[in-house]
């Protein structure tokens, strides 16, 4: 068995140094940014209502009262036990929260893009779609998600005339209504996602003539709710420049585990289709810690603190909760609640997946 030498060892430790270091500062870079939005956000501009303000309100007219718009809630999964766990609770909270006031939710579908049917098909509904073909996903599984939405577009019977695209670790903290216009689709602004910071490597994929790289707005393709028509025409574009993308080594490195957020981003640009970006559509605990008016819990990131409720991010805490626990089956009934002083959106978050877990028919943990 071969030994580790001190040298490795120190070069181990100062390259998780930096990991966390940068990790950090990406988020500290989050809050800063999210602050300056936060105070131009505030200002009115009754001549031009969508302005420069990056963080664009919702228009006057969508707070009136109404004939309901109802959205289709779709999500991608792929047959592995850990998006299996995940999608049964958001489904939980979606059927909570469907028929509530103030909801605009329409059906739910599971887009299982395996290629055959699984065991949850009667809990959940499901349409089968094809995976990529063996080895063009480049070993990047996320490139199975806008093919996924390609074939189902095509197949499906849809009546609502917007659809939602959500992910399996989304769950609705309260009823959704369609934060969409006719126009314009509604989305979050990812704080990773600056395509004016990267225009050297997206003008191979949006050129000059399509006008400023600014038109590529800073999100990703869930949450977004967008009128049907709108993503009919940018799926297959999507699949397109995102296989594109991969391929190209530069794009690659530069984008990484995003590169298909940049894709949905450019995709959208490409045929002239802006998002309004609306801060309250998600929360992602623990960097956010107020629920406020926010409408999704987004738990992607891992929740360390200590035994008196101070965030250990970077390091495994004394109490914890993290997806990435449970890749290998789901997680156990009554996880416990954190310690005194955590923040309320990592409490709500966990409060969440226990009453999910106590109440879904057949929860075992670690299946």
């Amino acid at each position: 068995m071969a030994r580790i030498t001190f040298p490795v060892l120190v070069f181990l430790a100062l390259a998780a140094m930096v990991v966390t270091y940068n990790t950090i500062t990406m988020i500290n870079s989050y809050h800063n940014r999210s602050d300056l939005i936060d105070s131009r956000a505030g200002e009115e501009d009754d001549d031009n209502q969508f302005a420069f303000d990056p963080l664009i309100r919702m228009p006057k007219d969508m707070k009136r009262n109404g004939p309901k718009r109802l959205f289709h809630v779709a999500v991608t999964a792929n047959d592995s036990p850990y998006n299996r766990w995940q999608c049964r609770i958001m489904y939980y909270w979606y059927k909570k929260f469907k028929d509530a006031p103030g909801s605009e939710m329409g059906g739910f579908t599971r887009i299982l893009h395996s290629g055959k049917a699984d065991n949850f098909m009667d809990e959940i509904p499901t349409v089968v779609v094809d995976p990529l073909p063996d080895g063009e996903d480049r070993g990047y599984i996320v490139l199975n998600r806008p093919w996924a939405f390609v074939q189902w577009l095509r197949k499906a019977d849809i009546p609502e005339d917007y659809i939602l695209m959500a992910e399996p670790d989304h769950i609705f903290i309260r009823p959704l209504p369609n934060l969409a216009t006719e126009e314009m689709p509604a989305a979050f602004k990812f704080f990773y996602i600056v395509p004016t910071e990267n225009e050297k490597v997206l003008r191979k994929f949006f050129p000059n003539e399509k006008g400023p790289i600014a038109n590529i707005d800073p999100i990703g393709n869930s949450p977004v709710i967008i009128k049907k028509s709108q993503l009919e025409k940018i799926a297959p574009t999507w699949s397109d420049v995102s296989i594109k993308m991969k391929d190209d080594p530069e794009t690659d490195k530069a984008f990484g585990w995003v590169l298909e957020m940049y894709g949905y981003a450019t995709a959208s640009a490409l045929h002239g289709i802006r998002h309004m970006l609306v801060k309250d559509f998600m929360l992602q605990p623990p960097w956010d810690t107020d629920l406020g008016n926010k409408y999704i819990i987004h738990y992607t990131y891992g929740c360390d603190y200590n035994m008196q409720g101070k965030l250990t991010y970077g390091k495994i805490g004394e109490w914890r909760f993290d997806k990435r626990s449970f890749t290998t089956g789901a997680p156990p009934k009554n996880l416990t609640l954190p310690p005194p002083g955590v923040p309320e959106t990592v409490v709500t978050l966990v409060k969440m997946v226990n009453e999910a877990t106590a109440s879904i028919p057949g929860w075992k943990g670690g299946e």
